[in-house]
């Protein structure tokens, strides 16, 4: 093994019967994390040597570059895989035939295949896309899948977090934090020195890179201050030429292939000679690379500014004199060296190309460095960069960043000119505008969109802007204009021929008419989602099933429901839309919402409720409601945030069930006058967009209250419910399969044994605040035996905690911290500190290691 690897045998065990497991079929996820010098590559680099005969070890690497390479560390694989995997990363393109590609190779013999991506703290878009493809479909793979990456580097907003927690939900994951080394391991790393290991220790903490560097340094003299001083100790009495070799190098955040070595230096790796000695640099025939990354960033940091900018300028001027250098590289060092006509140069390309591998972060990055020198363009190049850069920031949800961009580049159109091409940036800002819930803003942009296209001659883009406000009305309940302009918009993509928007127009013409109630409306939705698979429209397609889902649960339609669900998601899933997944995930959610299924429902809904943007509000909805029906904190917390996103949209759909939750959460609590302030208004507009669901629930609610309403008139449960007829609205809630609202109208009977079957049902449930509204009303009509019945979720554990609780508990026990706890389970960081809270409450503790005994004392964990 690599010489100084200590206290490593329990990970490289756990690497090895992973490795073994997957030539068996059950391929898995290994995370292997800590700080920087933790040993993360060296346990890469001895892995080999613990692995079945058979298996095969891919190594990617991600890059520390200003915007990262798209699919940087599996364009590394190449030399090393099949010719199909080496062919469609080297041309690029299409992300699908990379993912397809990928899955043939890690099916490939021999078995196991172990593919490990260093660094993934610094992985761009397009490959946090492709591993979490991979993620989704290792299990059944023979591989395995290595990650390595800096634990300590990842702040909330992180793009790996959302990796990690798709991983956390993984079948098979094997988490390995790697720690420092103990005294005893570094009194034998330095036992071959003459340096006090207390002293290094305490300098080092027991990293081990660290430790390895004061060691090294230990001939100069005594121990090193800091393992900066370390590093730039071992670099003196090296020749003159052998240290402008290392300071060239060090300025390129990357391994250094070995044409641009041969380029920069004058004596190609002769130069690096002395420095692999020292332990500096690893030399191979295809690349130089420094022993640690560690070890360049000390020397590259040491330089004096004008020296880097002189550095970079030599590695710019060799990477643009080979044709087909890596884009995002050109432009890296362009910035470092200060070349402004080199990132307006190539800046736009590199995008491009980051664009079309599915990196958008990186393409928005590109994209935004080139628009920071602005006056270097004409306006006709500035507006185009500001529309692809609006394009870029909204397809990764920066929703602040679109808009500023889009309206920057409308109000360039103005002054060129360009009908056509204002009227596609006013429909694109529309578009923008609603994606970041101001519904307001995105109608007047779609007027004058289709104000300035009218007149333009083209009758494409007039149809898209057409269907733009069709959707805009239908999503706010204006049905017969959502109908108006849908039709117009039909009838002019049918006569162009184009079926991206056809599927557009008759999905918002559909779904107007199935919400106001017309038998066509189905239909026409169905068709959309015919006409998007037909033409392999994937995006329009998963909107199509979106949106009959919706009606279907709008409606309680949900076994129908059930039948486009699995499909809706399959196709998002295959397809990688995670936009759409996501959605669907929410749609799920409130499917089991509505079954009873609480748990599944959190879960459904937490995957929605952080990162897409018309996810969101339903997401939180659903949490809250959860929290609300079971009694615990933190549900009117949540449906507030949700209250503020849905009166931004302005659409009954987002205000309706929000509105509803408040209410209800404010009855159950006791506080009639809360009930009507949450649902007066929300009932009103329901009225006025004549929204059935929308308008008996809510009118249910305020009736409760003690806020007459007017008669509904309508078959919907809720009504018959405000109307007094209890029973027919129980035997409604009963056939849609709706157990809580089943139980709650059962409730509403005078008949004692009536209510004493809906408390069954309601702590079956855990429906604990209904539950004791029941259990008062049974007391004040005399009946004596009321069970006390703790319900199914606490009754296998003696502390009443829930399914989720006892997850928070057993990690809680572990050591974790709220971040991590939260990482693990895919929840915000807010909701596990609600967890922590109940949990403690619960087991009657202050503290956390208090609450880990107590759960051993009541035999909930087991003994240590």
């Amino acid at each position: 093994m690599e010489r100084g690897l200590l206290e490593r045998d329990h990970e490289l065990a756990q690497l090895a019967a992973a490795a073994r497991e997957a030539a068996d079929g059950a391929g898995s996820v290994a995370l292997v994390f800590g700080e920087a010098g933790i040993g993360k590559s060296s346990l890469v680099k001895v892995l080999p040597e613990v692995l079945p005969p058979d298996a095969r070890v891919l190594l990617g690497e991600c890059d520390d570059l200003t915007t990262r390479r798209p699919l940087g560390p599996f364009r590394d694989l190449v030399g090393s895989v099949g010719p199909e995997l080496a062919r469609v990363l080297t041309v690029g393109g299409d992300r699908h035939l990379v993912y397809d590609a990928l899955r043939a190779e890690l099916r490939r013999a021999p078995h196991p295949a172990v593919l490990v991506v260093e660094d993934v703290h610094w992985a761009d878009e397009a490959s946090l896309d492709a591993l979490r493809f991979l993620v989704r479909r290792v299990e059944r793979l023979p591989a395995v899948l290595v990650l390595t990456y800096r634990d300590d580097e990842l702040g909330r907003e992180h793009p790996l977090r959302h990796l990690l927690g798709q991983v956390s939900r993984a079948e098979r994951v094997h988490r390995l934090p790697l720690s420092r080394l103990s005294p005893g391991a570094v009194r034998r790393l330095s036992a071959a020195s003459e340096l006090d290991p207390v002293q290094v220790y305490e300098v080092t903490s027991g990293n081990p890179f660290f430790v390895a560097e004061v060691v090294a340094a230990g001939g100069t003299g005594g121990v090193p201050p800091t393992v900066v001083d370390a590093v730039l100790a071992r670099l003196r009495g090296l020749d003159d030429a052998t240290r402008d070799a290392l300071e060239q190098l060090a300025v390129v955040p990357s391994a250094v292939e070995r044409p641009l070595v041969k380029a920069l230096l004058r004596d190609d790796v002769a130069e690096l000679a002395a420095a692999e000695q020292r332990g500096l640099m690893v030399v191979t025939p295809e690349r130089a690379d420094f022993r640690h990354e560690l070890i360049r960033r000390a020397i590259a940091d040491s330089l004096p500014a004008a020296r880097r900018i002189e550095l970079n300028r030599s590695v710019l001027a060799a990477l643009v004199a080979v044709p087909g250098s890596d884009a995002s590289r050109i432009v890296h060092h362009a910035a470092e060296a200060g070349d402004l006509e080199a990132i307006a140069r190539h800046g736009p390309g590199a995008a491009h190309d980051a664009s079309r591998a599915g990196a958008h972060r990186e393409a928005a990055a590109h994209l935004g460095l080139v628009l920071r020198h602005r006056e270097r363009l004409t306006p006709a190049e500035l507006a185009g960069l500001l529309e692809r850069y609006a394009v870029e920031s909204y397809t990764i949800a920066d929703s602040v960043a679109a808009v500023e961009a889009e309206r920057e580049a409308v109000a360039l159109r103005r002054s060129l000119g360009d009908a056509r091409a204002l009227g596609a940036d006013l429909r694109w800002l529309s578009r923008i505008h609603w994606w970041a819930g101001d519904a307001e803003e995105a109608r007047t942009a779609a007027r004058e969109a289709i104000a300035v296209l009218e007149g333009a001659g083209d009758d494409r883009l007039l149809a898209l802007a057409l269907s733009n406000t069709s959707q805009l009305h239908m999503l706010s309940d204006r049905h017969a204009q959502a109908i108006a302009f849908g039709e117009r918009a039909i009838d002019l993509a049918r006569r162009e021929g184009d079926a991206e928007i056809l599927a557009h127009a008759l999905n918002n013409v559909g779904s107007a008419r199935w919400r106001a109630g017309d038998p066509l409306g189905r239909a026409q939705v169905e068709e959309s989602l015919k006409v998007a698979l037909g033409a392999d429209e994937v995006e329009h397609a998963c909107r199509a099933y979106a949106n009959i889902i919706w009606s279907l649960l709008e409606n309680l339609e949900f076994a129908e429901a059930d039948r486009f669900l699995a499909p809706a998601m399959e196709l998002a899933d295959r397809a990688e839309h995670l936009g759409f997944l996501s959605y669907l995930n929410v749609e799920m959610a409130l499917r089991r919402f509505a079954a009873g299924a609480w748990d599944d429902a959190e879960k459904y809904a937490e995957v929605g409720a952080h990162d897409f943007v018309p996810a969101r509000c339903p997401a939180l909805t659903v949490l809250g409601r959860v929290r609300v029906r079971r009694g615990r904190s933190g549900g009117d917390e949540l449906l507030t945030q949700a209250w503020e996103i849905a009166v931004r949209s302005s659409e009954l759909q987002r205000t309706g069930p929000v509105a509803a939750a408040r209410a209800e959460s404010a009855w159950l609590r006791g506080d009639h006058p809360a009930v009507t302030a949450a649902a007066s208004t929300t009932f009103a507009e329901a009225g006025r967009l004549d929204a059935a669901a929308h308008r008996a629930e809510l009118g249910y609610w305020l009736a409760k209250a003690g806020h007459p309403v007017p008669a509904d008139g309508s078959e919907h449960p809720y009504a018959l419910q405000t109307a007094g007829h209890w029973r027919a609205a129980a035997r409604a809630w009963q056939a849609a399969g709706c157990p809580y609202e089943h139980a709650a109208a059962l409730a509403e009977s005078p008949d004692p044994d009536d209510k004493l079957g809906a408390l069954a049902e309601l702590d079956t449930l855990g429906a604990e605040p209904l539950a004791h509204l029941i259990r008062t009303e049974l007391r004040a009509l005399g009946v004596r035996r009321i069970p006390r019945g703790p319900h199914a979720a606490t009754r296998e554990n003696p502390a009443g905690l829930t399914e989720r609780q006892l997850q928070v508990m057993g990690l809680l026990a572990q050591g974790m911290t709220n971040v991590e706890i939260a990482e693990r389970l895919v929840v915000s960081v807010r909701t596990v500190d609600n967890h922590v809270s109940a949990v403690l409450d619960k087991l009657g503790v202050r503290t956390r290691r208090e609450a880990a005994a107590r759960a051993v004392q009541l035999g909930m964990l087991p003994r240590r």
